[in-house]
């Protein structure tokens, strides 16, 4: 296993859309473990294959019991109610905008090994399902952020909701 190099926003590979995955091999399963590592050493969320270069339909998402889901061709197949909160990506490092996702999202996936599953998230989890799989079409959330706000922004507006 191998920590990567997270791309970050101006590079062109994390606007580009990304391939199905056809192969499910030591390759596929070099990549997943990699990913993995490199999401826990960023201490992120979630992680998306082109995120680190790799045009393939692969994401990591940690899920509500803390464990790293692996995601080969997902495919969100139903969502529910609304949230609206802050988003940041790592791939987007210091900024964060305010995006509306679904408070439940349920995905359909592949796992390293070509089988197929569902899961389902809520709040943070369906968050990430949302946003990890917009960046396999070469999506990022900063398209949906009417304003990305500096991490000192930020602080400043937690501590004025935290006095109010």
């Amino acid at each position: 296993m191998a920590i990567r190099t997270i791309l970050t926003d101006e590079d062109p590979a994390l606007h580009k859309k990304c391939h199905l995955v056809t192969k499910f091999d030591e390759k596929l399963g070099r990549l997943l473990d990699d990913m993995k590592e490199t999401l826990a050493h960023a201490n992120g969320a979630g992680l998306a294959a082109p995120q680190i270069g790799i045009l393939r339909r692969a994401v990591i998402v940690v899920d509500g019991n803390d464990q790293m889901l692996e995601l080969v061709n997902p495919e969100i197949i139903a969502t529910e109610g609304e949230q609206e909160g802050f988003e940041g990506c790592l791939s987007v490092p210091g900024r964060w905008g305010v995006v509306k996702r679904p408070m439940k999202a349920k995905v359909k996936a592949q796992d390293r090994h070509g089988n197929w599953f569902e899961a389902e998230g809520e709040e943070i989890v369906a968050r990430c399902f949302c946003h990890e799989l917009e960046h396999l079409d070469g999506h990022l959330f900063t398209e949906r952020a009417p304003k990305l706000y500096t991490n000192e922004e930020l602080d400043k507006l937690m501590e004025e909701q935290e006095e109010e």
